[in-house]
């Protein structure tokens, strides 16, 4: 079995952590942080434990933040970080800095690429808005890939497990910085662009469609992939302006049959079904399908078919799990099966979901 994310915040990844402040350092109390960052930690949720560490590191280095400061980032270089060792010194810069600005940011561009910093940079743009945002868009320019994507997955407005930064949810503020980087050279940094422009559009779904729309109308190497990861969300809704920019015409195509495997299916089983679709023209057919039940639609996605004449057809079978999971409940109860084309619900299908059978 996997060794759970948590457990690798522990006495060891502070150790790391000390050896490099202790090259820098040689007065950092080794073994004080260490035995202190190490007790305490079981019972501790993972994001817990990395504040427990910084919070351990705050009360050993010097009180004065840039001085502090200065030290971290110089033990960045004398020993191998990773994101474990790591994230704990951006933890504790993100909570101590926010009266120094320009020592901060320094501090993160240094350590990001050891352990992102997208997490700890969410405070500064917070309290310094346009100061903390001028200071990313030139991280948008740095020939570390690390830092690139700081710029852009820092930025996003609806960051996972980031604290929230209500005006980054506002259209256009960090369109700059994903202008700079939608055609960046690694797959690394588009991938972040690509997912805060899905960020801008459960927000904003037609400033990021028109966005996307000037990234390909502008071109680069790399625009076609990007624009279809952004679109995801929007295409999952059925949003025309994201099937549009995919080549899927809103409305086209029909379902021809459905079948289920068995209409009853029991919580912690699978709903087994097929589907074949047709055509009305030639071009893609975006295919999802919908669960749905009284004050509840889930949509998934089913697959995606290019036709290349008129009426063809395609046929797709799904396993669809109500395996019970820790953030959601399914209760037993009627459901419907949703196939959707390019959009459009096409065909629904009545089975129910039961309890699981014991003994």
């Amino acid at each position: 079995m996997a060794q759970p994310l948590k457990e690798l915040i522990n006495a060891a990844s502070a150790g790391l952590l000390a050896d490099g402040l202790t090259a820098a350092w040689p007065a950092f109390p080794r073994e004080r942080f260490v035995r202190e960052a190490g007790a305490g930690l079981d019972g501790l949720e993972l994001k817990d434990r990395v504040r427990h560490v910084a919070k351990v590191l705050g009360a050993v280095l010097p009180p004065r933040f840039p001085e502090a400061a200065a030290i971290v980032r110089e033990s960045a270089g004398l020993v191998r970080l990773d994101m474990w060792s790591g994230w704990p010194a951006t933890e504790y810069v993100g909570a101590n800095g926010l009266g120094h600005l320009d020592d901060a940011m320094r501090t993160l561009a240094v350590l990001t690429p050891h352990a992102t910093g997208e997490f700890a940079v969410r405070p500064y743009l917070d309290h310094h808005r346009e100061d903390a945002l001028r200071v990313m868009r030139g991280w948008a320019g740095s020939g570390d890939e690390h830092l690139r994507r700081l710029a852009s997955e820092g930025s996003r407005p609806r960051l996972p497990w980031g604290a929230r930064v209500r005006w980054l949810m506002e259209p256009g503020p960090t369109v700059p910085i994903l202008d700079r980087l939608r055609d960046d050279p690694s797959e690394y940094v588009r991938r972040s662009v690509a997912n805060h422009v899905n960020d801008i559009a459960k927000d904003h779904p037609e400033f990021a469609v028109r966005t996307l729309a000037r990234w390909r109308a502008e071109g680069g190497s790399h625009v076609e992939a990007v624009l279809r990861h952004a679109v995801r969300g929007l295409l999952r809704s059925g949003h025309p302006g994201a099937l549009t920019l995919v080549g899927a015409a809103p409305g086209e195509g029909s379902v021809e049959t459905v079948s289920l495997a068995a209409d009853q299916v029991e919580v912690g089983g699978h709903l087994r079904f097929t589907a074949t679709v047709a055509a009305a023209s030639p071009g893609p057919l975006v295919l999802r399908y919908a669960v749905r039940r009284d004050g509840s639609r889930r949509v998934f996605h089913l697959g995606q078919r290019t036709a290349t004449t008129p009426g063809q057809t395609f046929t797709l079978t799904k396993s669809h799990s109500f395996r019970p999971v820790t953030t959601r409940t399914e209760p037993p109860g009627p459901r419907l099966l949703e196939i959707i084309v390019n959009g459009t619900p096409r065909a629904t299908v009545p089975f129910t979901l039961n309890e699981a059978t014991t003994g």
